[in-house]
């Protein structure tokens, strides 16, 4: 008889378990919607159905861009399958700081800090490599209150935009 040690068993899980993403048949995406390719959340810019073959599945071809990087992608899968939609969410954070990174040897210019809802600091959010970065640090030395839009999906995380916080009524 099997002694009930063996049957001890620990799973061990370092995520919430919460999903990155969703199966949505091919004939139900939309142009604008959202979709994975190849592992990247993209955004549809273009798709068209061809008309069912001699084999009777109609084919559906996606055109679309990485919401991140602004890669184009392309797809062609039959429209009765499943493919994957990236769970997306947007959040704006008020900016309190810059950690800029001055180490050559070290990739990427560095960090932004972001004020959470709750009060705590986010700090994991890296300054954008673009044209976008150097407006936001520009405007954060020029001492104006910004805030931040974060888009998140598939576990990555990018600052895609910024604007100037609403001053308040005194």
């Amino acid at each position: 008889m099997a002694d009930a040690s063996e049957h001890d068993v620990t799973f061990e899980s370092a995520d919430s378990g919460s999903a990155t993403t969703f199966p949505l048949q091919c004939s139900a995406l939309r142009k604008n919607g959202h979709v994975v390719i190849k592992g990247r959340p993209c955004k549809i810019i273009d798709m068209s159905t061809s008309k069912t073959g001699k084999h009777g599945h109609a084919k559906v071809n996606l055109v679309a861009t990485d919401i991140f990087t602004g890669r184009k992608y392309e797809d062609l899968s039959p429209s009765t399958h499943n493919m994957n939609v990236p769970i997306i969410s947007r959040l704006e954070y008020p900016l309190v700081n810059i950690e800029l990174n001055m180490d050559d040897d070290v990739k990427g210019r560095g960090f932004l800090s972001l004020l959470r809802e709750d009060g705590t600091m986010k700090e994991d959010v890296k300054v954008p490599d673009n044209e976008e970065g150097d407006k936001i640090i520009a405007d954060f030395d020029n001492g104006l209150e910004l805030m931040v839009t974060v888009i998140s999906a598939m576990g990555e995380e990018h600052a895609m935009s910024y604007k100037e916080a609403p001053k308040g009524n005194n």
